[in-house]
This record gives structure tokens, C-alpha cells and sequence, in this order.
């Protein structure tokens, strides 16, 4: 069944189709599977390169025996089990953010954490939170959060009890843009100073100025998407009819 867990056959024609340079989507099909399922499998598995469906297999029984250990720990965070939801699907879909992140080439724990923090109502947790939820060191949590914090996309802040929490909130993927577009910004100047060195009608020193002048395009383009749709960050989104959001 597409819901199902995965068997040991599936996990084998999986790696048969990386093998063969299918895409997880193909693969999915093949199988009739949703392509989250397949993305996940693979990315947690060692990813498409290393990926073993023997060791794959094992793995899985090894984290299906933790988890029923560890039931009463793994609740999730306290806002986790709020609002009737479903505490499986929501670790399921935590999974899943955390393996897009993966893909878009944030390291493992940083994608972990940032999902963490993502699926969090308030948008922000503690050390101490992220410590019990995701079952990892302090040291872990502290790397990953400077990690993400350099990058723009978590900030610090203190509670009244005057904790540190880790923030997500409506502003961060703007600034997150902003950040992005200097550093092509960067890029493109780096770029230009190539061409001075390796003399302006050289083959390479043309190469180097089409990339500047391309990233300083797609550097412009950003910032000025992103000051045009900064407001969508702060507006609510609209409902249908029976109550999902809808496109604003």
C-alpha cells in the first residue's frame, strides 16, 4: 500500500533505479509511492551515491525498535500536541521539511533543527527544547544554531525568564534573501577582479565577466523581488471555503 512502510523488495528496486540514474519521482512511480517516500528513504539512507537497500533495510528495523522504546520521550514538543494533531503525521512531515532542507543543501542537523523550529506554533524554542526533541548533544544544537544564525536564518532572543530561545519568525526569510543577494553580490565583484588579472581579451577573463554580469542580474533580482513581496510575510493567508488556506 502507498502508506505502508517499505519492504525489503521496494528498498532493493529503489537502489536498482538509482543505479539505472532513474529520478526519485520514476522511481516513485514504479513503485506507487508517493515521491516523498522514495526522497526520504534515500536521503536517510546515506543519499543516491552510497545508498544500500540491505543496510537501508536493517537500519529502518533498527529505528523502529528505538522509537517504540522510546514512545513516552518522543512525544514531541508540548505545541506539537496541540490542536488535535496527529503526533506520527507531524513527525512524518518533520521528516520530510528536513529532507527538502537536505536537498537544498543545508547540512543534516542544521536541517534538522530549522525544521524543528519551522513546525513550532511560537516559531522559536530553547536549547533545552531542541536538546530533548531532536535527542542530540547541546553541542550539536549550539554548532547548528550558529550555523543557521550566520546564515540568517534563525535569530536569538531572551524570554522573560531570561532564556535564550532560537526564532523563526515573518522577517527571517527576508533578511535570509537580502543576506543570499550579497553574497552574489560578492560573487560578481570577485568575478570582475579576475578579469584584471587575466587580461580583459583572454577566454577566461570573458568567461568571468558574463558571470559577473549575470550574477549581478539574478543579485538585483532578488532584492527586488524580495522588497516587492516582503509583505506576504506579514499577511494572513486567505481561507477557502472549508477552512485551508488559500493563495492570497
Amino acid at each position: 500500500m502507498p502508506g505502508g512502510r517499505l519492504t525489503q523488495q521496494e528498498r532493493q528496486q529503489i537502489a536498482l533505479g538509482l543505479a539505472d540514474d532513474l529520478s526519485y519521482a520514476e522511481i516513485a512511480r514504479r513503485l506507487d509511492r508517493p515521491t516523498s517516500t522514495v526522497t526520504r528513504e534515500v536521503m536517510r539512507n546515506g543519499g543516491p551515491t552510497t545508498y544500500r537497500a540491505d543496510l537501508a533495510h536493517r537500519a529502518t528495523e533498527r529505528r523502529a525498535h528505538r522509537r517504540k522504546q522510546a514512545v513516552p520521550q518522543r512525544a514531541g514538543t508540548p505545541e506539537q500536541q496541540t490542536h488535535g494533531r496527529d503526533a506520527e503525521a507531524v513527525r512524518e512531515y518533520e521528516e520530510v521539511l528536513t529532507t527538502v532542507l537536505m536537498q537544498s543543501g543545508t547540512p543534516k542537523m542544521m536541517a534538522r533543527v530549522l525544521a524543528c523550529l519551522y513546525i513550532s506554533d511560537a516559531g522559536s524554542l530553547t536549547a533545552a527544547e531542541l536538546v530533548q526533541h531532536l535527542h542530540v548533544s547541546p553541542a550539536s544544537v549550539s554548532k547548528a544554531i550558529a550555523y543557521l544564525e550566520g546564515q540568517g536564518l534563525v535569530r536569538r532572543e531572551r524570554d522573560e525568564g531570561r532564556r535564550e530561545r532560537y526564532v523563526v519568525d515573518d522577517d527571517v526569510w527576508y533578511q535570509s534573501m537580502l543576506a543570499s543577494a550579497r553574497g552574489t553580490a560578492h560573487l560578481a565583484e570577485t568575478a570582475r577582479q579576475g578579469v584584471s588579472v587575466l587580461g580583459p581579451d583572454t577566454p577566461a577573463a570573458a568567461r568571468l565577466e558574463n558571470i559577473a554580469r549575470f550574477v549581478d542580474f539574478v543579485s538585483e533580482s532578488i532584492v527586488r523581488a524580495a522588497v516587492q513581496a516582503r509583505e506576504v510575510l506579514h499577511t494572513p493567508p486567505q481561507r477557502t471555503s472549508n477552512g485551508s488556506p488559500g493563495s492570497t
